[in-house]
């Protein structure tokens, strides 16, 4: 009876990929988001971020993240900072989640053991 059943291990695989994927949203969401915008975004004025350099690249970049230029019915740049400031907090609370769900699952096993 040691064995995990079908759901239970669902449970513990479902939490410890919560736990991967929170930790990589932590690690490199706002790099790899920043990067991906640079290289493939366009600006508001239709040129493309890539050729875009300084603090005109940065506000490029941060205003597409949010949505757009608020000119253009997008978050603008204070969007943008929103979103990739809170990507931290929110992948460390998806990581801890899927920590405790699979920990969880795996302790009551323990537990129902003895």
């Amino acid at each position: 009876m040691n064995r995990l059943t079908k759901g239970e291990k669902a449970g513990v695989i479902a939490g410890t990929g919560t736990a991967v994927v929170g930790t990589a949203i932590t690690v490199g969401g706002v790099p790899l988001t920043t990067t991906l915008v640079r290289v493939f975004g366009t600006a508001s004025t239709g040129a493309a971020i890539s050729s875009l350099s300084g603090a005109t690249a940065t506000t490029a970049t941060l205003a597409t993240v949010g949505g757009g230029a608020i000119a253009a019915g997008g978050g603008g740049m204070a969007a943008g900072i929103a979103i990739l400031t809170a990507m931290g907090p929110v992948g460390l609370g998806l990581a801890a989640l899927g920590a405790v769900t699979a920990g969880v699952i795996l302790r009551r096993k323990k537990k129902n053991r003895h």
